[in-house]
């Protein structure tokens, strides 16, 4: 008996890998800081042996890193996560044209140089040239922070001699500022030694045996005759038995065929056996010693079909679950949900990666145990992106009331109204204040016109918007309304208002505004004049003179724009949220305004669904207890763009002390004060927070001075030396009052005038002590403090800032203010955000005073410095010793929290069980493995074996080389089975089979006559996106994109599905372009922003690195660049497909394109004779293009020599499956698919019309003819199937049921052949149309029984169908031997009734079919016999090709 394995090999063509690891570790240290990045280059020494070398570097590592990093970078480098990252770069150094013979080379402004030499007169010269181009995230040395010096580029690799000398000169200059230094890895000599990958799933699934689809051909191989390579069968080893009992040979070799025979029994299991297995597994695994449970999970997952029998004799049941559907699976990691549909090793590094940062810091700071847990799980406010003020303020002058005035009182008044339905985009009305606008405008400005002609026209039309002003006018007592036309505006409205009403007076606000010309401003004439003209019996003088009676809250106006913090004027606010200032132009504000009321109802309307707001709740009350109102606006405060320190490695206090009074002795809020003291700017920043310090009782102050100039000394440090004093030896308030009194300009110039320190003390200090401290006081700290700020906070000398619980604010301009009520809003936001519930927890702990305080602003720098997700889960089990595994964590060391949730026999359990064992392996790990099982199985849970191919370090051979890699192994495997090849791997991965004579889509055992092995290589990694049009909003519909490189700018072409605006385009490892094409696109469209990228947002030129295994997701908007271009003919004629004169050479070239793809052998086979078939019936060129994803490696390898031999072009096409469209499990129903859901992308944009050709069809006419026949407008046409062969009426499915009622006088069409219009397709957006379709009907497993032609068909009403003559397509099973006769194409489908498999079928019904397999069997014999005459004489044939196009 034979056994199999499947040594399935996943290869990435990384030029560098493993043979310089320097360069990997060094990435590693990157991400944790670039000055530990350059730290650990000055360490790197030149490589010795291997092994040798890896121990060496990972010691060196060991001075930056901790343990719990060292052991994520050997898994880190186990996955070569960071080979893509060296790739990318050695890609670039490449693009350089490096110069001959360099090992090392300097760019400067696109110069080169060899040597340090050459570095002066390149330097000399470089400020001519432009600066070249720098990346997110380039290693760039550590210098003075100038923008006018010239940019040197290094490609050098690092830890060698020419690295050596060229970093030596370039640091030194870099340090002094007269260059930014930047490294770029590269190897000028690199070994093409390919490295195996991990990271990645192999599945061998059990195929359905109802149509026979496996080749009859003998595939050439060798027989494992050294049967112990499987050594172990059920837990004997077999090699050592027959080593050490030689004489019993045989008979160890019959026991070892027993056991195996035994392992491969896959008999059917009865109903009655199914029902519990999965309880039955989970009891086993449970009975086991914990060390083993996984182990045995994993057995029992990966290799399910073949151990189900065997569970049939356990049985126990286990407790319930909590509220997680039984059979439901999940991962958490300290209480983070991994998703393992989403992630991948690679993500989960970094999860665990940047989990580690929080759980070091919390253990540095001596939090252990259970408080860690429930620190780590606070549940944290996200940050805020729309930041509200307060709107219930007496500034704001109301025009209309919705709850109160009249004009609203048929509206129903009750919230509930809000869950009406109604149509869609309709506003309801109803007498709630729910939506509120208030308009901060200065009179005289002319941008105020069109806003409040804006706000009257949405009172007159009964908009539900309540409407409010605040007008900002001169608040000088001395101005009055004759001789400034803001203050008589002001005056004359609250006139109107006062003795009409306030609608009167929004009327006489645009009556007035009406009589302003364009272009000119309001005037006081023209107040005056209207006063005269509309109130003619009013004195003008008592309503706009010097003793006006209608000045009220003039100033108020003014008091709450400078408080709110807002800037220029005008200004509306929404509910009191800012509109930006493109919301703010009038042609787009009704739009917005309109917008935000259609949001804020869907706030609403949850707000009252659950209970949040009722009948009895003021609705303006309700919008005002949000946790985004804020007392002001200061963009500096609330950015989501943060920056904290890291405060858990050192004492914190060493450069500051801090000042506080609390009641429970706990401060929530510690800031820093950073300045220069001996400046005004620096004295009234700390002048403030001392304010504010004064006024709250929450806030500790600390005071950290960063003198201008050089060293400080003691004449330049006299104020904050005592400062300083006062803080040492002082009482609280007494040190307070004296610093706030020291820090007045008056004592400042008292101090200049000569008055003694002494002479400045305030009641209640101890002056003696102060006098000690000051006059003994060295400069030393001052200094000390002066370099922390340059070094940690990055801070030029004599710069302010604020530091708040580690966040940094700053630096501030010269000319920028921080005043109270900035500090009032720094306290509310870092309070709210994290700061509130650490100091809860923290003071639940039992710690009081400094040290809680201390502790409070450590943790919560770490915790709000955390990436924001989704809220971390907790888990209690309850009664959990029959269901929940437990693997306690080693004592004294960090550990993560890890909870796995799994029904031992799916999928999940397939995946999880390797990834766990793996991950306990890495990191020290407390894990709770719950078993949540299913009852009641009707169905085999899992049918596949599967392997998960993970390490958690690199291992190496004996010879002291590094291993070649992880593979993935299948043992003792059962022979009945038929069995078929899938790879899962990451989203971003487009892999291929490179090498295995075997058909590994009909994998059987009991016919294979050696070990099968298959290789499979790493092709591409995707470049993904969404693309929208700023103008709409939607998707460019078919806008085309290009792809390339520096020096060839079109590799890769796309158009932008209408579906999410998605494209996706193959790349590699490097730096890649991404542009509008030529043509139409780039004639109508421009690109205006993006994000993801690696270029600035509002670039034109979309540069995007692909550095590692990520998927990489791009967001571009485009614009239209002439709106004379914006009509549907022009947007129909971007999607028409290609738009360049090249393109339309290429599309005036007589070619036929036929499109098949195939999987397995048998089916190639059918493919070569269907294609053979096509060219004996043409005179016209002919190109066949293949879905590459899944031929197998002798297919591609023999392609060449058949184009050759019969003179045909060829090209393979792939597309990976996005993920965002419903997931096919079955291989042949994705296979199915790809026929018809991507024909839009699957080809190139020239490419105007393409036949579909089944694999196993014949073809007996000239195709030219079909590509030629009128469509009649309909993008495909398809042949209906035949109604002619009467005994098969019963299985014609489409006749009765649903699909007769669909189709209606239509008829349904097969999908083994049709033409595709690929210009008119890509015009109606018909595939947008289709993957819609499948979205919402793929839903349900019932539905799109047969996806290929069900789609269509179904789609019929959407998407036409032209229905081409009959004799297109003739099938026997549907069709009548007359009509056999003037068929032009055969078919071999499948008969439901007689189940005859295809080779014989396609014997019995083509009576050419066998001369066709003959000649394709002798032109691969003849091939074969080439390629071993070439071995014999040792010199490999090159593998011919059919065109200069690319050939995959």
């Amino acid at each position: 008996m034979l056994q199999f394995l499947n040594h399935n090999e996943l290869t990435f063509s990384c030029v560098h890998t493993f043979l310089f690891p320097s360069l990997l570790f060094s990435e590693f240290i990157a991400e944790d800081g670039n000055e530990k990045f350059w730290d650990f280059v000055d360490t790197v020494k030149e490589l010795t042996s291997v092994r040798s070398y890896y121990n060496l570097v990972i010691k060196k590592a060991g001075q930056f890193l901790t343990v719990l990093q060292v052991n994520l970078l050997k898994f880190a480098l186990s996955l070569r996560s960071y080979s893509p990252a060296v790739h990318a770069s050695q890609q670039i150094g490449s693009d350089e044209s490096p110069p001959e013979a360099c090992l090392a080379f300097v760019s400067v402004h696109g110069q080169h140089g060899c040597s340090t030499k050459d570095l002066k007169k390149l330097l000399k010269a470089a400020a001519g040239r432009p600066k070249p181009y720098l990346y997110k995230n380039e290693h760039r040395y550590p210098g003075l922070n100038k923008t006018d010096v010239p940019v040197v580029i290094l490609y050098a690799e690092i830890g060698t001699k020419k690295f050596g000398s060229f970093h030596k000169v370039l640091a030194e200059k870099a340090a002094e500022g007269k260059l930014i230094y930047v490294l770029r890895h590269f190897v000028a000599e690199p070994r093409p030694q390919k490295m195996l990958l991990s990271g990645y799933g192999v599945e061998l699934a059990i195929k359905s045996t109802e149509y026979k689809a496996v080749d009859d051909t003998q595939v050439k191989g060798t027989v494992n005759t050294d049967e112990d390579d499987i050594d172990e069968v059920q837990g004997f080893l077999f090699g050592k038995l027959k080593k050490s009992h030689p004489d019993l040979q045989e008979q160890l070799g019959e026991l070892r065929k027993h056991l195996l025979e035994s392992t491969n029994d896959m008999a059917p299991l009865k109903v009655w056996e199914l029902q519990d297995l999965s309880f039955q597994a989970a009891a086993r695994i449970m009975s086991v010693p914990t060390f083993d449970a996984l182990k045995l999970m994993r057995d029992l997952s990966q290799n399910f079909p073949s151990k189900a029998s065997s569970e049939s004799s356990l049985f126990q049941r286990l407790s319930e679950t909590m509220g997680i559907h039984p059979g439901d699976g999940g991962l958490f990691i300290n209480g983070l949900h991994i998703d393992l549909d989403v992630h991948n090793p690679f993500s989960i590094l970094d999860t665990i990666r940047g989990e580690a940062k929080i759980l070091e810091g919390l253990h540095n700071l001596g939090i252990k145990e259970e408080n860690l847990g429930k620190l780590l799980r606070l549940p944290m406010n996200p940050v805020e992106e729309n930041y509200a003020l307060d709107i219930r303020h007496p500034a704001i002058t109301w025009i209309n009331d919705i709850e109160t005035d009249s004009m609203y009182r048929s509206w129903p008044s009750g919230v509930q109204e809000l869950l009406r339905a109604t149509f869609p985009g309709v506003i309801r009305q109803i007498r709630r204040n729910f939506f509120n606008l208030v308009l901060l405008l200065d009179p005289v400005q002319e941008e105020s016109i069109e806003l409040v002609k804006l706000a009257e026209l949405f009172y007159k039309h009964k908009i539900p918007l309540r409407i409010g002003f605040v007008f900002v006018v001169n608040t000088d007592d001395e101005v009055d309304g004759t001789t400034d036309a803001g203050v008589a505006f002001f005056r004359l409205l609250n006139y109107i208002a006062d003795e009409y009403d306030l609608s009167q007076a929004l009327m006489s606000m645009v009556s007035m505004y009406n009589k302003v010309e364009i272009g000119e401003a309001l005037s006081v004439d023209t107040v005056s004049a209207y006063l005269k003209k509309k109130f003619p019996k009013a004195s003008a003088a008592r309503i706009l003179g010097e003793d006006s009676e209608y000045d009220d809250k003039r100033k108020a106006g003014a008091v709450f724009y400078k408080k709110s913090g807002l800037g220029p004027l005008p200004l509306a606010l929404f509910n009191g949220v800012p509109l930006n200032s493109e919301e703010m132009d009038p042609d787009e504000l009704e739009t917005v305004i309109l917008q935000r009321i259609m949001d804020t109802t869907n706030f609403f309307q949850r707000a009252v669904y659950m209970g949040q707001l009722t009948e009895g709740t003021d609705v303006v009350d309700h919008l005002m207890d949000q946790a985004n109102m804020v007392p002001r606006i200061n963009p500096l405060i609330l950015s989501t763009d943060r920056t904290y320190l890291d405060l858990t490695a050192s004492p914190g206090n060493k450069y500051h002390i801090l000042k506080c009074h609390h009641e429970d002795g706990i401060n929530g809020v510690t800031v820093w004060i950073i300045g220069d003291f001996e400046k005004a700017s620096g004295r009234r920043l700390l002048l403030n927070a001392l304010k504010h310090l004064r006024a709250s009782a929450g806030v500790r102050v600390g005071v950290i001075d960063n003198p201008s100039g050089g060293a400080p000394s003691e004449d330049s440090t006299v104020l904050y030396r005592a400062v300083w004093a006062a803080l040492l030896t002082q009482k609280n308030k007494a040190a307070v009052e004296f610093v706030q009194k020291i820090l007045k300009e008056e004592t400042v110039q008292l101090l200049q005038q000569g008055t003694k320190m002494k002479n400045l003390l305030v009641k209640g200090m101890d002056a003696d002590a102060f006098e000690k401290k000051f006059n003994t006081m060295e400069v030393d700290f001052i200094r000390s403090q002066q370099l922390f700020c340059r070094d940690v906070l990055k801070l030029h000398t004599g710069q302010r800032a604020v530091v708040s619980n580690g966040r940094i604010l700053g630096p501030f301009e010269d000319e920028e203010e921080f005043n109270v009520e900035d500090f009032h809003l720094l306290e509310k936001i870092t309070l709210s955000t994290t700061a509130e519930k650490v100091k809860a927890r923290i003071k639940q702990m039992g710690m009081k005073g400094k040290q809680a305080s201390d502790l409070v602003m450590k943790v919560d720098a770490l915790l709000a410095a955390a990436p924001k997700g989704e809220g971390r889960r907790d888990f209690r089990f309850v009664k959990d010793e029959h269901s929940v595994l437990h693997f306690a964590p080693r004592e004294d060391e960090v550990f993560y929290d890890v909870v796995a949730i799994v029904d031992p026999v799916t999928r999940d359990a397939q995946k999880m069980s390797p990834l766990l064992i793996v991950l306990s392996q890495v990191v020290n790990v407390k894990l709770q493995v719950f078993m949540n099982c299913r009852a009641k199985l009707s169905d085999m849970p899992l049918k596949s074996f599967y392997r998960f191919v993970l390490e958690s370090d690199v291992s190496f051979l004996a010879n002291e080389t590094v291993s070649a890699g992880p593979v993935a192994h299948f043992l003792e495997l059962p022979e009945s089975p038929l069995l078929t090849l899938n790879m899962i791997t990451p989203e971003s991965w487009m892999v291929e089979a490179v090498r295995s004579p075997y058909d590994l889509d009909n994998i059987h055992l009991q016919e294979v006559l050696s070990v099968v092995t298959a290789e499979y290589e790493l092709e591409h990694l995707l470049l993904e996106g969404h693309c929208f049009d700023l103008s709409t909003g939607q998707p460019p519909r078919g806008l085309q994109f290009t792809l390339g490189m520096s020096q060839d700018p079109l590799m890769q072409d796309t158009i932008v599905m209408a579906n999410l605006g998605y494209f996706q385009l193959k790349a590699n490892p490097g730096a890649w372009i991404l542009k509008l094409r030529e043509g139409r696109s780039e004639d109508i469209y421009q690109i205006l922003a993006h994000d993801g990228t690696d270029s600035p947002a509002d670039s034109g030129d979309v540069k995007v690195v692909l550095n590692s295994f990520h998927s990489k997701i791009i967001k571009v908007r485009v614009c239209y660049f002439n709106q004379a271009y914006v009509t549907l003919m022009v947007l129909c004629s971007i999607a028409g497909g290609g738009s360049s004169s090249e393109d339309g050479e290429k599309n005036r070239e007589d070619v036929l394109n036929i499109f098949s793809v195939a999987s397995g052998h048998l089916y190639e086979r059918f493919l070569r004779i269907m294609m053979l078939s096509v060219l004996q019936h043409t005179k016209t060129p002919v190109k066949f293009w293949f879905l590459k994803n899944y031929l197998s490696p002798s297919f591609k390898e023999s392609i060449p020599y058949m184009a050759e031999a019969y003179g045909f072009q060829y090209e393979l096409v792939q597309y990976k499956w996005p993920r965002w469209l419903h997931q096919q499990t079955e291989k042949q129903r994705i296979i199915w698919g790809y026929k018809i859901l991507f024909l839009d992308v699957l080809f190139p944009l020239a490419v105007d019309k393409i036949i579909f050709v089944d694999a196993d069809q014949i073809v007996r006419a000239d195709l030219k003819e079909l590509r030629d026949l009128n469509l009649e407008g309909a993008p495909y046409g398809y042949t209906p199937f035949c109604d002619s062969r009467k005994e098969m009426e019963g299985y014609r499915f489409w006749k009765t049921g649903y699909w007769a009622s669909h189709l209606g006088n239509r008829r349904y069409h097969i999908s083994a052949l049709y033409v595709v219009d690929l210009k008119k397709f890509r015009k109606i957006a018909a595939g947008d149309r289709l993957r819609g379709q499948y979205q919402a009907l793929s839903q349900d497993p019932n539905s799109l029984s047969n996806l290929d032609q069900d789609l269509p068909n179904n789609m019929i009403h959407q998407v036409a169908i032209k229905s081409l003559p009959q004799e297109w397509l003739w099938c026997e099973t549907w069709c009548d031997n007359a009509s056999k006769t003037t068929a032009k194409t055969i078919d071999l489908c499948n008969n439901p009734k007689t189940k005859e498999p295809k080779l014989s079928a396609a014997v019995r019904i083509v009576p050419e079919w066998v001369e066709y397999d003959n000649k394709i069997k002798q032109l691969l014999r003849d091939v074969q016999e080439q390629k071993d005459n070439d071995r014999a004489t040792q010199s490999p044939m090159p593998a011919p090709s059919s065109s200069p196009e690319k050939m995959g």
